[in-house]
């Protein structure tokens, strides 16, 4: 009776190089096929040990733990431990590492040789990590782990004749085990402490990206650090903006004169200066602000950071239910919930996918930006609360807040009570630090002017125009009490709007602007200006600034419940629509619709009565 072939898995993260060497051991021996009864990839090859006897190799899905949070962890987990129906336990484990990330690589790697199994470490990509500076005691690893290591150079075949040697002498003879630390956070610091053991010398550069780490990273540290920074791009949105604003302001308002001056009053006219100049120009002068954010945002990107962000997140977001894969997708609808929603095809667990999907409207998107610096530099004065603390910003900063506290919170409310999803573990592989390239930053905020400019040139041009039309007809009898605007088919729609809104604080402007602000968020501000532009009696008052007109006209109360309104209210349809598509069907996007309309007439309500009881009414 001829003796079994032993069976050996190839364990590790993905990213480790975990196939080259699969490839590198066994060359053309290959057979891939699927798992019975998934559609996980199964791939297997023969190889031989040093002295000839052939092994049956099985290279697994990678994984970052046997805790599984996708189809492939999961099978990784179950033929690891002898659970997978039709595939027999594997006698022994090769477990690759990637030498230049031993503190994540690490981790799965003592849980695996928890298992008890004969194991060999692959520390993989050594070259690398020389080439960055970083030199590791394979031996010095080995006394820590209990287990052979291994240097190897997978692409280059170099260090597997020994590797295969080391494998041969485990199988025959193995070595016993420790069990594997009780708790996650337990692995992380074993794994931290082995690493930092292992390390011969490093790089300063290293050496620095270490010690930032140890601030930017910290539960309590790397939290204030992000709020820090955060106050810091707000209060930069309205200290920095002033400047070009005005120059944008002027240039509106010299081409409105010259149209009035060159042109005769008439439809044409007010066409022009009414629709135009008076509803796109309203909202392109918000241009400066949104380039601020958005260059604070490319240089924390582009320098590292927001990974680290993502990280300090998670613990966050752990406790409402999610995890750090929600966060990448949560931070891009800071930009637009559009591609928020669309980067949730990422996670894996799909009640957590749609829990994500279902928050991400709350997230503050570029298009409320408009809408808040209206409303704030309207209604809140331009005065210092501390040493280069503005109040205006210090207001923008509390909305953004406002948006991410009401997101975790329906987060944890939906995860409880309608997706039912267990929280899945995050692990994430660190960049390094990096100066920014001003090429690269450059060339990022030339697209987003130019994405904001064209969305001015066709969503709000087409919906100011619509909205003009509809407030310049009919036309308002001679001798008649009622207002242009009052008159018009736009004014008798908003009559009916008003009669919902009114308890919440809002007027017969804002109920106005609210449903072409469906279209996208900042179109509010161009119908707000469009409407004022065809009420004004004369050229001094069309003239005025909107936010003038706007705070000669608005109580402070109604102001703040707008505000809040916009916090939490789902009026873009575009939203909606990429909702349907990724969840194939109207039931959830209903449901989005539903909720956070219903949250944001309950926030302005108690926002506007409160701000009233206080005497700001």
């Amino acid at each position: 009776m001829s003796e079994a072939v032993p069976l050996v898995a190839l364990v590790g993260n993905p990213n480790a190089g975990k196939s080259a060497l699969f490839n590198a051991l066994t060359g053309a021996r290959q057979k891939i096929a699927n798992y019975p009864g998934v559609t996980v990839e199964r791939k297997s090859g023969r190889a031989c040990f040093a002295d000839g006897r052939p092994v049956e190799l099985i290279d697994l899905p990678g994984a970052y733990s046997l805790e599984p949070d996708s189809l492939d962890e999961a099978v990784t987990r179950d033929v690891v431990l002898g659970r997978f129906e039709g595939q027999r336990r594997p006698d022994a484990l090769i477990v690759v590492v990637d030498a230049g990330n031993l503190d994540n690589h690490l981790r799965f790697a003592l849980e695996l040789i928890g298992q008890g199994l004969p194991t060999v470490v692959a520390l993989n990509m050594v070259d690398l990590a020389s080439r960055d500076g970083l030199e590791l005691d394979a031996d010095r690893l080995s006394a820590e782990l209990g287990v052979p290591v291994i240097s190897t150079v997978a692409v280059r075949k170099r260090g597997l004749d020994l590797l295969m040697e080391q494998l041969g002498q485990q199988i025959a003879s193995p070595g016993s085990a420790g069990p594997a630390p009780v708790g996650r956070g337990d692995i992380t610091r074993r794994a931290h402490q082995i690493a930092r053991t292992a390390i011969v010398s490093e790089t300063q550069g290293r050496q620095w990206t270490r010690r930032l780490d140890s601030v930017l990273l910290h539960p309590i540290g790397g939290l204030l650090v992000l709020l820090a920074l955060l106050f810091v791009m707000f209060q930069g949105v309205y200290a920095w903006s002033e400047a070009p604003i005005g120059w944008i302001e002027t240039g509106f308002a010299l081409l409105t004169d010259a149209i009035n001056a060159t042109m005769p009053d008439g439809i044409f006219r007010s066409f022009l200066t009414d629709g135009v100049i008076a509803g796109v120009g309203s909202v392109v002068v918000f241009l400066p602000q949104i380039l601020i954010l958005f260059l604070f945002i490319l240089l924390l990107e582009a320098s590292g950071y927001m990974t680290r962000a993502a990280f300090v997140m998670d613990r966050m977001m752990a406790a409402v239910g999610l995890s750090g894969h929600s966060f990448i997708p949560l931070l891009s609808s800071f930009a637009c919930a559009i591609p928020g929603i669309m980067a949730t095809r990422t996670i894996m667990d799909q009640k957590e996918r749609l829990a994500t999907i279902l928050i991400a409207p709350l997230m503050t998107c570029s298009a409320r930006l408009p809408v808040y610096t209206l409303i704030i530099g309207a209604f809140i004065p331009a005065t210092s609360v501390g040493p280069g603390i503005g109040l205006q910003g210090l207001v923008l900063f509390g909305l953004y807040v406002a948006g991410i506290v009401g997101a975790m919170l329906a987060a944890s409310v939906i995860q409880r009570f309608v997706t039912h999803s267990r929280q899945s573990s995050f692990l994430i592989e660190m960049p390094r630090y990096q100066m920014p390239r001003l090429r690269d930053i450059a060339i990022g905020l030339w697209q987003r002017a130019w994405l904001f400019l064209r969305r001015a040139g066709t969503i709000i041009f087409a919906a100011t125009i619509i909205l003009w039309a509809l407030l310049s007809f009919p036309k308002v009898p001679e001798g008649a009490v009622e207002s242009q605007v009052e008159y018009s088919v736009a004014g008798r729609i908003a009559d009916g709007i008003e009669v919902i809104v009114s308890p919440i604080g809002f007027n017969h402007d804002i109920a106005l602007a609210l449903v072409p602000a469906m279209a996208a968020r900042e179109v509010a501000v161009s119908a707000l200006a469009t409407a004022y532009a065809i009420d004004a009696e004369d050229e001094d008052q069309q003239a005025m600034s909107l936010g003038m007109q706007l705070s000669g006209k608005w109580s402070l109360a109604t102001a703040l419940a707008f505000l809040a309104w916009f916090v939490f209210a789902p009026q873009c349809i575009s939203t909606i629509a990429v909702t349907r598509r990724e969840t194939n069907g109207w039931k959830w996007p209903a449901f989005m619709v539903i909720y956070l309309f219903a949250l944001a007439y309950v926030a302005a309500g108690i926002t506007y009565w409160g701000a009233t009881a206080a005497g700001l009414g």
